[in-house]
């Protein structure tokens, strides 16, 4: 690279102006778009890589070739696909030549290049938007942030068929999410894998410097700078070995049956928020606790969650559903008896962290108190994602399925409410 840079002395101005946006002469060789038909192509590393580098310069090369494309963008919410990926230093503005660059309609969320290709911005925060629309181009940022990540995923799949070879590109730091797990393992998955490292002749040295001496050697820098997907993240509450060894089926009968409400933030005023955590707790003849369903969903209006902590109940007739109230007060309560008005509803407030809170049920867990009869995937995500000391390094921007558990199994096992009277809802 450096003898490269020796010959920029012999170009014109105007040379160097056309130069600054070739990306085939500034990438590196482990950048390189794939050869072959493939299909899906996971970049999967570390920050700093330049990762969303290679995702925009895809998406502008499939851009400028053909002006009959309709290409998806894909992010974890629409704020952060609008920073990162379309405004962002790397993204599809900065990147464009003056004469290429494509016009940003926010309002309509689409680029539109001066050849005709269109982009258009979605968000994983909302899968239902990706019904309908029809694409031949994709790029997908930070997918394992996303709550939601299976089903968003699968949505996209389906608007993928227009032209020949529809091609999906994912940029993403490793998380360790079990549909993360299974898309690499797809045959039609090709993988580039790489470290902050690769690209410290553009990053500042002082900045590798800091990381190297804060985070090097631990699993979170192992992860987070070195592109590596772990199977355990350090100092993580639970460990997936302790889940496998807490499964079991058949069910005992059961005493009692709780169901853990995490309403999303900002919900009770209609303003979206998070995933609703809903998960069904029951406590066998044998005093230990099943986790018996895992009913949590993306909902953005109070009536949609409600319905859904009500339907759960129906199905596996709880004797009380346990609540946070943090964020939405005595209306939580309220919303949740609008959805059926006998629902015996218990309002908790959290006065420590989640992590704090959930000691005390992994110790359950360690001591073979409680179990999971079944497998619930991204509920054991999120789990594992818990770290001693109050981090949170699990899918999403909150665990919302395992507060939900937290609160159902501490008012089973821990809480004074597992001595009173068995009062099945009809």
């Amino acid at each position: 690279m450096g003898e490269e840079r020796d010959y920029l002395s012999w170009f014109k101005k105007t040379d160097l102006g056309a130069l600054a946006h070739d990306w085939a002469f500034w990438q590196r060789a482990d950048q390189q778009v794939p050869q072959g038909d493939w299909q899906q192509w996971l970049i999967l590393a570390g920050r700093g890589y330049g990762k969303t580098r290679m995702g925009a310069e895809w998406v502008r090369a499939a851009a400028e070739a053909d002006g009959r494309v309709h290409i998806a963008l894909v992010a974890d919410t629409a704020a952060e696909g609008r920073n990162i990926m379309v405004e962002g230093p790397s993204g599809l503005l900065a990147i464009a030549p003056p004469d290429q660059r494509p016009a940003w309609e926010p309002s309509l969320k689409r680029l539109t290049w001066p050849n005709g290709a269109t982009a258009t911005l979605y968000s994983a925060a909302e899968p239902d938007s990706l019904r309908g629309p029809e694409h031949h181009f994709a790029w997908c940022d930070e997918i394992a942030k996303w709550d939601k990540g299976k089903d968003v995923w699968a949505n996209l799949a389906m608007t993928m068929r227009k032209g020949k070879l529809p091609k999906i590109v994912a940029t993403t730091t490793p998380r360790p999410v079990s549909w993360l797990r299974a898309l690499i393992a797809d045959p039609h998955t090709i993988c580039t894998r790489g470290r902050m490292e690769d690209n410290d002749f553009i990053l500042p040295q002082s900045w590798i410097a800091v990381m190297q001496r804060t985070y090097g050697g631990t699993s979170l820098g192992r992860q987070e700078l070195g592109g590596e997907l772990l199977e355990a993240i350090e100092g993580a509450l639970w460990s997936r070995a302790l889940i496998e060894a807490c499964r079991r089926q058949p069910l005992p009968a059961l005493r009692r049956v709780v169901v853990g409400v995490d309403p999303p933030a900002g919900s009770i005023s209609g303003g979206g928020g998070d995933a609703c955590g809903i998960i069904a707790v029951g406590l066998g003849e044998d005093g230990c606790a099943y986790v018996i369903e895992d009913a949590s969903i993306s909902a953005k209006m109070p009536e949609a969650w409600a319905n859904a902590v009500r339907d759960c109940c129906e199905r596996v007739g709880a004797d009380r559903v346990v609540a946070e109230a943090n964020n939405g007060g005595q209306m939580v309560g309220a919303v949740l008896r609008a959805a059926q008005s006998n629902m015996p509803v218990k309002l908790v407030h959290a006065s420590h962290g989640k992590v704090a809170r959930a000691e005390p049920v992994m110790a359950l867990y360690a001591n073979g108190r409680a179990f999971h009869a079944g497998v619930f995937p991204e509920l054991e995500d999120e789990m594992c994602g818990l770290v001693i000391g109050g981090d949170y390094h699990g899918p999403g921007r909150s665990p919302d399925r395992a507060d939900a558990l937290v609160w159902a199994m501490t008012e089973l096992m821990l809480g004074a409410g597992r001595a009173e009277p068995r009062v099945r809802m009809l």
